[in-house]
Protein backbone atom coordinates (compact mmCIF):
# COMPACT_ATOMS: atom_id res chain seq x y z
CA UNK A 1 0.00 0.00 0.00
CA UNK A 2 1.27 3.39 -0.81
CA UNK A 3 1.69 5.59 2.11
CA UNK A 4 0.27 9.27 1.82
CA UNK A 5 2.35 12.38 3.06
CA UNK A 6 0.72 14.22 5.93
CA UNK A 7 3.15 16.91 6.46
CA UNK A 8 0.99 19.33 5.02
CA UNK A 9 -1.39 19.06 7.85
CA UNK A 10 1.34 19.06 10.45
CA UNK A 11 2.40 22.80 9.11
CA UNK A 12 -0.98 24.18 8.33
CA UNK A 13 -3.01 23.09 11.50
CA UNK A 14 -2.37 24.13 15.46
CA UNK A 15 -2.88 21.41 17.70
CA UNK A 16 -4.36 18.84 15.36
CA UNK A 17 -1.23 16.76 15.74
CA UNK A 18 -2.72 13.69 17.42
CA UNK A 19 -5.44 13.60 14.92
CA UNK A 20 -2.62 13.57 11.74
CA UNK A 21 -0.66 11.10 13.59
CA UNK A 22 -3.89 9.06 13.66
CA UNK A 23 -4.54 9.56 10.04
CA UNK A 24 -1.34 8.36 9.57
CA UNK A 25 -1.08 5.62 11.70
CA UNK A 26 -4.51 3.77 10.44
CA UNK A 27 -3.15 4.68 6.90
CA UNK A 28 0.20 2.52 7.74
CA UNK A 29 -2.10 0.16 9.85
CA UNK A 30 -0.16 -2.86 10.56
CA UNK A 31 -1.49 -5.77 8.99
CA UNK A 32 0.41 -8.66 10.22
CA UNK A 33 -2.19 -8.68 12.94
CA UNK A 34 -4.73 -10.39 10.66
CA UNK A 35 -7.91 -10.07 12.93
CA UNK A 36 -6.22 -12.29 16.02
CA UNK A 37 -7.66 -12.08 18.51
CA UNK A 38 -11.20 -11.00 18.17
CA UNK A 39 -12.92 -8.51 20.13
CA UNK A 40 -16.00 -6.17 20.45
CA UNK A 41 -16.20 -2.84 21.85
CA UNK A 42 -19.30 -2.09 23.51
CA UNK A 43 -21.42 1.27 24.45
CA UNK A 44 -22.24 0.21 28.37
CA UNK A 45 -23.72 4.38 28.89
CA UNK A 46 -23.45 7.18 27.84
CA UNK A 47 -20.01 7.97 29.03
CA UNK A 48 -18.60 4.17 29.74
CA UNK A 49 -17.34 1.58 27.12
CA UNK A 50 -15.93 -2.29 27.25
CA UNK A 51 -13.44 -3.99 25.52
CA UNK A 52 -14.16 -7.68 25.32
CA UNK A 53 -11.12 -9.55 23.69
CA UNK A 54 -11.13 -13.27 23.02
CA UNK A 55 -8.24 -14.42 24.88
CA UNK A 56 -8.97 -18.04 25.24
CA UNK A 57 -6.08 -20.39 26.72
CA UNK A 58 -4.47 -17.31 28.03
CA UNK A 59 -4.14 -16.89 31.44
CA UNK A 60 -3.46 -13.34 33.77
CA UNK A 61 -0.02 -14.07 33.66
CA UNK A 62 0.02 -13.90 29.63
CA UNK A 63 -1.69 -10.90 29.30
CA UNK A 64 -0.23 -7.13 29.64
CA UNK A 65 -2.09 -3.87 29.47
CA UNK A 66 -0.65 -0.64 28.73
CA UNK A 67 -1.57 2.64 28.06
CA UNK A 68 0.17 5.05 26.76
CA UNK A 69 -0.17 8.80 24.64
CA UNK A 70 -4.00 7.74 24.57
CA UNK A 71 -3.31 3.87 22.70
CA UNK A 72 -4.37 1.10 24.95
CA UNK A 73 -2.02 -1.85 24.28
CA UNK A 74 -3.37 -5.44 24.85
CA UNK A 75 -0.69 -8.06 24.44
CA UNK A 76 -0.45 -11.74 25.21
CA UNK A 77 2.42 -13.73 25.43
CA UNK A 78 2.16 -17.40 25.76
CA UNK A 79 5.33 -19.26 26.72
CA UNK A 80 5.14 -22.93 24.64
CA UNK A 81 5.83 -24.90 27.80
CA UNK A 82 3.98 -28.25 25.90
CA UNK A 83 5.94 -30.82 24.58
CA UNK A 84 3.34 -32.86 23.09
CA UNK A 85 2.77 -34.16 20.10
CA UNK A 86 -0.49 -33.15 17.79
CA UNK A 87 -1.98 -35.04 15.17
CA UNK A 88 -4.10 -31.64 14.91
CA UNK A 89 -3.33 -28.65 16.66
CA UNK A 90 -6.35 -25.74 15.80
CA UNK A 91 -6.28 -24.21 18.94
CA UNK A 92 -4.14 -20.96 18.72
CA UNK A 93 -0.85 -20.49 20.86
CA UNK A 94 0.77 -17.38 19.70
CA UNK A 95 1.45 -13.95 20.69
CA UNK A 96 -0.11 -10.59 19.76
CA UNK A 97 -0.31 -7.26 20.52
CA UNK A 98 -3.79 -5.80 19.44
CA UNK A 99 -3.74 -1.34 19.72
CA UNK A 100 -6.98 1.03 20.36
CA UNK A 101 -6.50 4.28 19.64
CA UNK A 102 -8.36 6.29 23.02
CA UNK A 103 -10.59 9.25 22.45
CA UNK A 104 -9.55 12.46 25.00
CA UNK A 105 -10.69 12.12 28.31
CA UNK A 106 -11.08 8.29 27.79
CA UNK A 107 -9.70 6.57 30.90
CA UNK A 108 -9.10 2.51 31.43
CA UNK A 109 -10.83 2.12 34.91
CA UNK A 110 -10.57 -1.84 35.19
CA UNK A 111 -10.06 -5.36 33.64
CA UNK A 112 -11.34 -8.72 33.75
CA UNK A 113 -10.52 -11.93 32.79
CA UNK A 114 -13.33 -14.64 33.01
CA UNK A 115 -14.03 -17.64 30.72
CA UNK A 116 -11.60 -16.84 27.90
CA UNK A 117 -12.59 -13.35 27.53
CA UNK A 118 -10.90 -10.09 29.16
CA UNK A 119 -13.15 -7.65 29.25
CA UNK A 120 -11.54 -3.83 29.56
CA UNK A 121 -13.62 -1.31 31.04
CA UNK A 122 -13.31 2.56 30.32
CA UNK A 123 -15.05 5.73 31.13
CA UNK A 124 -15.10 9.36 29.20
CA UNK A 125 -15.01 11.51 31.66
CA UNK A 126 -14.95 15.16 30.51
CA UNK A 127 -12.83 17.99 32.62
CA UNK A 128 -15.51 20.81 34.46
CA UNK A 129 -14.17 23.52 31.95
CA UNK A 130 -14.33 21.54 29.10
CA UNK A 131 -18.51 20.90 29.70
CA UNK A 132 -20.99 23.54 28.56
CA UNK A 133 -22.26 25.63 31.11
CA UNK A 134 -25.25 28.18 31.38
CA UNK A 135 -24.57 31.76 31.60
CA UNK A 136 -27.34 33.72 33.36
CA UNK A 137 -28.24 37.17 32.08
CA UNK A 138 -28.97 39.51 34.45
CA UNK A 139 -32.60 41.60 34.23
CA UNK A 140 -32.67 46.03 33.92
CA UNK A 141 -32.21 46.47 37.81
CA UNK A 142 -28.20 47.15 37.05
CA UNK A 143 -27.59 49.23 34.06
CA UNK A 144 -25.32 51.49 34.66
CA UNK A 145 -25.80 54.91 32.87
CA UNK A 146 -23.51 57.63 31.40
CA UNK A 147 -23.95 61.19 31.23
CA UNK A 148 -21.98 62.59 27.99
CA UNK A 149 -19.70 65.52 29.00
CA UNK A 150 -22.42 67.76 27.22
CA UNK A 151 -24.69 66.82 29.69
CA UNK A 152 -22.49 67.47 32.66
CA UNK A 153 -21.56 70.99 31.22
CA UNK A 154 -25.18 71.87 30.31
CA UNK A 155 -26.24 71.11 33.88
CA UNK A 156 -23.05 73.10 36.13
CA UNK A 157 -24.16 76.29 34.09
CA UNK A 158 -28.21 75.97 34.42
CA UNK A 159 -26.98 75.98 38.63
Amino acid sequence: MNTIDLSPLYRNSVGFDRFASLVNSALTGDSTSGGYPPYNIEVLDENKYAITVAVAGFSQDDLQLQVEKGVLTVKGNKEAKDESTYLYQGIANRSFERKFNLADYVEVTGAELSNGLLTIELIKEIPEAMKPRTISINGDSNILQHKSEDSKDKSKKDS
